[in-house]
């Protein structure tokens, strides 16, 4: 089993930055596939970010959004710049792996002034 922890999520203003954080344990490896969701009151969870154990990366949004990923400390990140109220969101982490997917219980975005 995987387990995922994130933290780094809070209420920002408009234009601010959060960086957010997920921790994984137990039976991880560089081979999944880490990422960010999130999902919004009503709406439906939508990607945000992934990353592979090499580097590879896929975004929603490159130019805002930043993920990374320390292997060594099993912790993806996300950068997230010029937040807007419309970012607001529980944010998700993922882990994938073949059949394996696995998810954190999130942390909440709120962008308001």
């Amino acid at each position: 089993q995987v387990q995922l922890v994130e933290s780094g999520g809070g209420l920002v203003q408009p234009g601010g930055s959060l960086r957010l954080s997920c921790e994984a344990s137990g039976n991880i490896h560089s081979g999944y596939i880490m990422g960010w969701y999130r999902q919004a009151p009503g709406k439906q969870r939508e990607f945000v970010a992934r990353i592979t154990g090499d580097g590879g990366i896929s975004s929603a949004d490159y130019v805002r959004f930043t993920i990374s990923r320390d292997n060594a400390k099993n912790t993806v990140y996300l950068q997230m710049n010029s937040l807007k109220p419309e970012d607001t969101a529980v944010y998700l982490c993922n882990a994938y792996y073949t059949f394996y997917s696995h998810w954190g219980q999130g942390t909440q975005v709120t962008v308001s002034s």
